[in-house]
């Protein structure tokens, strides 16, 4: 079954307007913030509200579709479409205040992302991608740098939640990177990390211990805008693996083949406090 792109899109453009209105609305004014798998894993009835606007806009236009939604599970699994919805990437931003937070919208099909949508409400920045069809950020065309080594790279990742409890916990690749980069940066959202990649605002972002909701619409943003993406070792991007290298292409080899000589090497940083 075939599926009109640039509907689809409007479609997700939409829900992901529905959400950051939600989102708008909340800010400031939470009344509910609890810990789900560590102190930094938050939610707030904000990430819900946002969820249900996203959630009552798709199923409207596709009612049979699947949906992964971070707060809510899957629904409908077995469907050839499936979204893949982050209502409010960046809760920790979020609820302290910071600008950093976005709506995340993805759609796969046969698990492969064929488009996505980031809303980043309080920057009034609209990412959308979708296959064959390139990347916009507010419906203007855009494209990944042309840095082509790592010492003209600026590069982003992030940590897992459970950082303390985790060995492989990405403190020695980010060390280790950061000497071979201009700079890395740690925004707090991997979809606004990989949609910044997109416009070449970043060179690369790595990241593990990720969701199929925090990489689906930003994988195929890299994508349409000219980049790379893949899993830590080179293979196809699985959306389920919570891994992923996303660059510009031309450092995607030498950032991947940093990364394998941390892990080679079986550097761990741990600090307890």
């Amino acid at each position: 079954m075939s599926i009109d792109k640039e509907a689809a899109l409007a479609t997700a453009v939409k829900a992901a307007q529905a959400g950051g209105e939600q989102l708008l609305a909340y800010q400031g004014r939470l009344s509910r913030v609890r810990a789900k798998s560590s102190s930094g894993d938050l939610v707030t009835e904000a990430d819900e509200a946002s969820e249900a606007a996203v959630l009552g806009v798709i199923r409207s236009a596709y009612p049979l579709h699947a949906i992964l939604a971070e707060e809510s599970g899957l629904s409908a699994e077995g469907h050839e479409y499936m979204w893949s919805v982050d209502p409010l990437d960046g809760t920790l931003n979020y609820a302290h205040g910071l600008p950093f937070f976005c709506v995340s919208i993805g759609l796969l099909h046969h698990h492969e992302p064929i488009l996505g949508v980031i809303w980043i409400p309080r920057l009034n920045e609209l990412f959308c991608a979708a296959q064959g069809l390139g990347a916009t950020l507010n419906d203007e065309p855009i494209q990944v740098s042309e840095a082509t080594t790592l010492s003209q790279s600026l590069l982003a990742t992030g940590f897992p939640y459970r950082k303390r409890e985790l060995a492989d916990n990405n403190y020695a690749e980010f060390c280790y990177l950061a000497d071979l980069t201009q700079d890395i940066r740690r925004p707090g959202s991997a979809a606004l990390d990989l949609a910044y990649v997109a416009c070449g605002r970043f060179e690369g972002f790595w990241e593990q211990h990720l969701n199929s909701w925090d990489i689906t619409a930003g994988a195929i943003l890299v994508r349409e805008a000219g980049g790379q993406v893949s899993a830590y070792d080179g293979t196809p991007l699985q959306h389920r693996s919570g891994q992923i290298i996303a660059t510009n292409g031309h450092i995607h080899a030498p950032l991947q083949q940093a990364l394998q000589q941390v892990r080679n090497a079986g550097i761990q940083v741990r600090i307890q406090p």
